[in-house]
């Protein structure tokens, strides 16, 4: 299909382009930005007068669920929920059942998620067998069946012995590890950030060192070996200034950070409600501030949404019985925009951490617009406003957002210049 979108502000932030001009695709293909191409005759034209042409986001965690957790969400429904949220590329944690540590689960993803066609999906596989952290799994195989990356999440590695040799593993092939750096000894049995919020609730904490302590141990490691790292969900300003340290001092590291913690605080507990129970916790506003200010110096270069979707039944317990996590990938850009709104980054900023920097982290081929690039589009009103949960296609309605009047309405979202969604 040849699609022309006319009149939209172009902003590509891999190429520093932001004006108002007109996009052709064809072919799956971005085939002009500007002028008409000779003999172009398009099949569908759309108005994009007054709405934002970007690249699609591109959000490094959603938990699709599949296989294994279909009660709480399938590749179909939480993949058509991010193209309902602007992404048109999204990486899958390895916490499937059975766990993605072998071709076979990483190829059945891939089979799925291409026969739905609402998003790009991209594996991350199991660092270790069963995510047990004894065993390496078969990174190479697993590479060569589509993964990008590989992580063990939260419960990684106890014997830092076997944490190097992976890490030196992973190196020898280029493969790029995703850390969660959380140390074990000092977060068990915690649930809340360790002060003064958990202390009046009476709930466990999880002190900030639990995070700052194994972010220092994992960077000391990445210098000793030289694999490329990627550190997801930072929560603690320590935490991205360890990290912005060793980014001066030339080590190959990036990181991200979850979008809630950028707009919540520990004090959302103050109700007990299990919709903000989350891991790594919520931090303080001072953690937040910290974590805003990184976003914008680019230290952190990804924002995601490590959307987790849950059945209803996952958050009805007493606050510690319930499974943490959020389901907000369909909101990705409405969220991203109260950053905008508050002034806390401008526009082009804010794309760039949604799409080229992600993709860069984690070397995706995607977030730009570029002749010749894949028509990985979003088209969006930076001036409408989005009632979240008006329209829900997760199959996780576990989110603290639903209900609130957010800025920003996604409109189109295009993937090999097919459209993927359309609100």
């Amino acid at each position: 299909m040849r699609i022309e979108i006319l009149g939209a502000r172009v902003i590509d932030p891999d190429s520093g382009l932001d004006k108002v001009c007109d996009l052709f695709i064809a072919d799956g293909k971005i085939a002009a930005i500007g002028a008409k191409p000779a003999g172009f005759e398009a099949d569908k034209s759309i108005d994009a007068n007054g709405l934002v042409a970007s690249p699609g986001l591109v959000d490094l965690n959603v938990a699709l669920r599949e296989p294994g957790y279909s009660r709480k969400g399938s590749i179909a429904s939480e993949t058509l929920a991010a193209a309902a949220g602007g992404v048109t590329s999204l990486c899958c944690p390895p916490f499937t059942k059975p766990i993605l540590d072998t071709p076979a689960v990483a190829e059945l993803i891939l089979d799925r998620a291409r026969s739905a066609g609402h998003t790009k999906v991209f594996p991350i596989g199991a660092l270790s067998k069963g995510l047990a952290g004894e065993q390496l799994a078969e990174l190479v195989a697993l590479r060569d069946a589509g993964c990008v990356a590989f992580g063990d999440g939260l419960e990684s590695f106890r014997n830092n012995r076997t944490r190097r040799r992976a890490f030196e593993y992973a190196a020898t092939f280029d493969l790029t590890v995703v850390l969660q750096s959380q140390d074990h000894d000092l977060a068990e049995g915690g649930l809340a950030h360790e002060g003064a919020t958990a202390s009046f609730l009476g709930l466990s904490g999880i002190p900030e060192s639990a995070e700052t302590v194994a972010v220092a141990r994992d960077l000391l490691l990445v210098e000793q070996t030289g694999v490329r790292a990627h550190f997801s969900q930072l929560t603690s300003a320590r935490g991205a200034e360890l990290i912005a340290e060793a980014q001066a001092r030339g080590l190959p590291v990036t990181a991200d950070v979850a979008l809630y913690q950028l707009i919540l605080t520990d004090e959302a507990l103050i109700d007990f409600s299990s919709l903000y129970h989350v891991q790594p916790p919520l931090r303080t506003a001072a953690d937040r501030d910290g974590l805003r200010a990184a976003v914008k110096a680019g230290v952190i270069q990804a924002i995601a949404s490590h959307h987790q979707p849950h059945e209803a039944d996952a958050k009805l317990a007493p606050f510690g019985a319930t499974e943490p996590g959020i389901s907000s990938a369909e909101l990705l850009l409405p969220l991203g925009m109260t950053l905008v709104q508050d002034g806390l980054l401008d526009l082009p900023t804010l794309i760039a951490r949604l799409s080229a920097g992600p993709a860069a982290a984690l070397r995706l081929p995607a977030g730009q617009l570029a002749v010749n690039s894949p028509a990985d589009v979003l088209l969006f009103d930076p001036q409408a406003s989005t009632l979240a949960g008006e329209t829900w296609f997760s199959k996780g309605q576990n989110s603290p957002f639903i209900g609130h009047c957010l800025p920003g309405a996604v409109r189109y979202t295009l993937v090999d210049g097919h459209i993927s969604y359309q609100a």
